[in-house]
Parts: structure tokens; sequence; C-alpha cells
């Protein structure tokens, strides 16, 4: 038997739904591999963190859901009754030792995702919580690869009534992200449109408002090395003819 092997064992061991043969061969291996131990252990407290508050909440349904389809696509082995009785070569077909000593491989991973679930559960992280992460915008998700990307750039601009906007982008990541502070929403009928500008061609990236003054924008489309990124207002859903109609108030170059 193989350290993976016994760790799948462990598990079953840990959650008691070894069968009596898989138990004997699982305390012969560890009697025979004393530093296998730690693997024993680690499944002990991780069974114990599902017997803790297990009753407290009910888990949040998504959640719920990622076991149950865990479950149902992960192989399981039938039951053989006799695996409770030793085994006679002499009876037992050729199969039977490869069905009753095959360890229950689905045990360990379905421990550490129940011991996940106890966790989100035990420690009071709400469903909300959870579903707020999980669920962010596209362009928090944007701005979050390009600010952990190596080449991860910014520049900013104040504008003459003091908002802000800053442009984050990275050329490996390939896109960009407008911050906006202070800045209005558009009027009624009208909306921010976003552009690439390269050279004198500008590039529609997609429209946007504000909320309270603040708004996290990503530029739809691929960014080109030098593009400046602008702003300007256009009839709402954006500009009909794929152009601009008014002068760009928010100019940043990325160059």
């Amino acid at each position: 038997m193989n350290e993976a092997e016994f760790a799948e064992l462990a598990a079953g061991a840990a959650l008691n739904a070894l069968s009596p043969v898989e138990e004997r061969r699982f305390r012969d291996a560890l009697a025979a591999h004393p530093e296998w131990a730690d693997l024993v252990d680690d499944d002990v407290e991780t069974a114990g963190v599902l017997a803790m508050n297990a009753m407290s909440v009910a888990p949040p349904a998504h959640i719920r859901s990622a076991l149950l389809a865990q479950i149902a696509v992960t192989p399981q082995h039938p039951v053989d009754d006799r695996s409770a009785a030793p085994l006679d070569d002499s009876v037992v077909p050729d199969v039977a030792p490869a069905l009753v000593r095959a360890p229950r491989r689905w045990s360990r991973s379905l421990l550490a995702l129940a011991a996940c679930l106890a966790l989100v559960v035990g420690v009071g992280i709400g469903a909300a919580t959870l579903n707020t992460y999980l669920n962010r915008p596209a362009s928090v998700v944007a701005l979050e690869q390009i600010q952990s990307a190596d080449d991860a750039q910014e520049a900013s601009v104040t504008l003459d009534d003091g908002g802000t906007a800053t442009a984050h982008w990275s050329a490996s990541v390939g896109t960009a992200v407008l911050v906006t502070d202070g800045i209005p929403s558009a009027a009624d009928g009208e909306t921010y449109e976003l552009w690439f500008v390269r050279g004198d061609a500008p590039v529609s990236a997609g429209v946007f408002d504000t909320e309270g003054g603040d708004a996290t924008a990503v530029l739809a489309g691929d960014m080109h090395e030098g593009d400046v990124i602008a702003v300007t207002v256009e009839q709402a859903g954006g500009s009909p003819s794929g152009a601009p109609t008014s002068d760009p108030f928010i100019v940043i170059p990325t160059a």
C-alpha cells in the first residue's frame, strides 16, 4: 500500500466509513508505517470540524448543491457482503479481491469539501457575504487582476470640478479599468462613454454611469500599447455613429 492509498483509508476511518476488511488494512498499514500517523491526526481533526455546530444554521444552498454535484459525479465502489468475512481464494472469484480491497478514493476529497462547508457555517460567514464575494462585478474582478499583475500601471487626472479619474491597465492582462471619484451622474437621457484612442482613431469601449460620484468601469475590448483612455458624454446607450459626438472631458495617456 502506498501513502496515497493509506490517505484514502485514513479519511474513511475518520468518518467511521470503512468496511471490516478496509479497517484491517488500515490498521496493518498504520502499524507498518507509523510515519503516516500525521495523516490520521489531520483527518480526525477535520472530522471534528464537521461535528462542531453542525446543526447551528443551514448551509448556503449553492454550497450544498456543489457538494451534492461532487458526490453525483464521483465513482463509488459497490458494497460486497463478503467483505465482512475473511477472504478465501478458493471460494471468492478473482474479481472479488479488487472489489473488496479497493479503497473508497472519494472519501478524502469529500471529507475536505464537507469540512469547508462546516467551516463556512461554523464561523458564521453568512450566505450573503459569500455571495457578495463570488458575485463581484466584472469590473472589480478585472481591477483586481490588473493590480495583481507584475506590469500593473496607473495614471490619474483631476477635473476642473474637483473629481478625479484613475486609469489602471496591464499589458499582460490586456485590458484597462477606469475608477472615478466625485464625478456626478450623467444627465437624464445621457451616459458616459469610454474610448480607446489610437492615434486619431477612437474605438468605443462601452458606456457607464456613476453612483454617488463613483464608478469602476472595465473598458470593453483589448487595450493596445500607447492607447489614450478617454470619456465623453453621449446619448443614452452610447454614440449611435460609433464615434464621439462631444469633446472628451477625461483624457488619460498610457504612454
